[in-house]
């Protein structure tokens, strides 16, 4: 039998509705997986730079899902940050928001996002989506953190 490892999701989202939805889509999957939320993006910036003594000991994500609109700091910068760290910069970045703004489609790939999701507001659709997500990106693709 093959060896599993949990894998690690980070999760930014300001939306407690959707971060349930998110959760409850995960738990049905059969991934082993460990989904730690950050609801803005400066506490998303500290997460993964492991900033401060909260985060000092934070796990290195091998999948983002990053909502766009966040507060603090909104989620382009956030991606522009990982994107331009060496060590950070290999981690699929998943956008979910809820804009389907060409603009914003574009800005996010000019920052490197990995793909572009526009969130349903359909919650079946949701639902969907999220586990679309992981069967792609958890059991289909190889990620960076399994090759390391």
């Amino acid at each position: 039998m093959e060896n599993r490892r949990v894998l690690e999701i980070l999760l930014v989202e300001d939306n407690p509705g959707d971060v349930r939805l998110t959760q409850e889509a995960l738990k049905e999957g059969n991934v082993l997986n460990n989904l730690n939320v950050i609801m803005d993006g400066a506490e998303a910036i500290n997460y993964l730079f492991r900033e401060g003594e909260k985060y000092a000991d934070a796990k290195r994500p091998d999948l983002i899902l990053l909502d766009l609109n966040l507060p603090k700091k909104d989620g382009r910068e956030v991606l522009d940050k990982i994107k331009k760290d060496p060590q950070l910069k290999r981690i699929p970045v998943v956008v979910l928001t809820t804009s389907n703004a060409e603009t914003d489609i574009i800005r996010a790939y000019d920052l490197y996002a990995n793909c572009y999701i526009t969130k349903p507001v359909d919650f079946n659709r949701f639902i969907e989506v999220i586990k679309s997500i992981e069967q792609f990106w958890l059991t289909i693709v190889r990620l960076p953190s399994e090759v390391a």
